[in-house]
């Protein structure tokens, strides 16, 4: 950054994902998640650093390939993205349907007279209406301009699809559609990492949810359990589900922390109300927990480190 200062935007980010599995990522905005999502794909900007390795089931190493590789056979081929920002990825003169023909002609191999039709069913795929297929990117309202990125993102379908926010914008109806359709990709043997605040549409479709705060993850557990009994087992997590209004409508108490200036200890100590001496020591992830007071599954106190 300015004046040689760096900031972790993610840091110890250890988990993994089996094809036909979906991941729900989780926390609060500014924790990193988008920077993960796109270290993998080697969006990041000009002045981030990348280390250790982020690997496909071919041994392809995501954080080391370059451009070309990424952009040739990894990006929509082997890997599609749902972008938090789907309006800054159109191309702003051109229209949907030209947008979703090119992508099928490169991704699919189609060709005229097919690909009208196919661009139809593409998008029909995303509930984006055929009658908006003939407006640019600055015609349409943000949920179309996201239904648009989602239909650009699943015409490959690619063996992993990472989905960052895809339901921002959607009115209930179209969550659900758009949720039940990330399934369905999922369900066919693909790989899922959906991004999201949408607590409620992680429930529907995940299978594992991973918990991340301040850079770090904090909490990996299966969905049914998270989201049911005994629910999470770090304070944060627990504190995203009792803020739910279905639940106990409570807010964490605080803000996060800036990543530029993280404690010593555990970057949650200051919101926790558990938080004692123990906390000056950052605890690490074990591939599950990285807490010092997690109740363990079965109700009991965990034995301090």
């Amino acid at each position: 950054m300015r004046g040689g200062r760096q900031v972790a935007a993610v840091a110890d980010a250890h988990f993994d994902l089996a094809a036909g599995e979906c991941l729900a990522l989780v926390g609060e905005s500014g924790c990193g998640k988008s920077v993960l999502a796109s270290a993998l794909l080697g969006l990041l900007p000009g002045n981030a650093r990348t280390s250790g390795s982020a690997l496909l089931d071919d041994g392809t190493d995501l954080l080391t390939a370059g451009e070309r590789s990424l952009a040739r056979t990894v990006r929509g081929r082997r890997i599609g993205l749902v972008p938090q920002s789907p309006a800054a990825h159109l191309t702003p003169v051109r229209t949907v349907r030209a947008q979703l023909e090119e992508t099928l002609r490169e991704l699919t191999g189609a060709r005229r007279p097919a690909l009208r039709p196919a661009a139809e069913r593409a998008a029909a795929r995303a509930s984006f209406p055929a009658g908006h297929l003939d407006r640019y990117p600055h015609e349409l309202s943000g949920g179309l301009a996201q239904r648009a990125a989602t239909a650009l993102a699943l015409i490959g379908d690619a063996p992993l699809l990472l989905a960052d926010e895809p339901t921002t914008g959607l009115d209930r109806e179209l969550v659900e559609r758009t949720v039940d359709e990330l399934r369905r990709h999922t369900d066919g043997g693909r790989a899922l990492l959906i991004i999201t605040h949408d607590l409620a549409a992680a429930e529907w479709i995940a299978d594992r949810v991973a918990v991340m705060y301040a850079g770090r993850i904090v909490e990996l557990a299966d969905a049914e359990r998270f989201f049911g009994r005994p629910g999470p087992r770090h304070p944060y997590a627990r504190g995203l589900l009792d803020a739910l209004p279905e639940r106990a409508f409570v807010p964490i108490p605080g803000m996060p922390p800036e990543l530029g200036a993280l404690p010593e200890g555990c970057a949650f100590a200051a919101r926790c109300d558990r938080a004692d001496e123990l906390c000056s020591v950052q605890p690490p992830f074990d591939g599950r927990l990285a807490c010092h007071h997690g109740a363990r599954a079965d109700g009991e106190e965990p034995d301090h480190a």
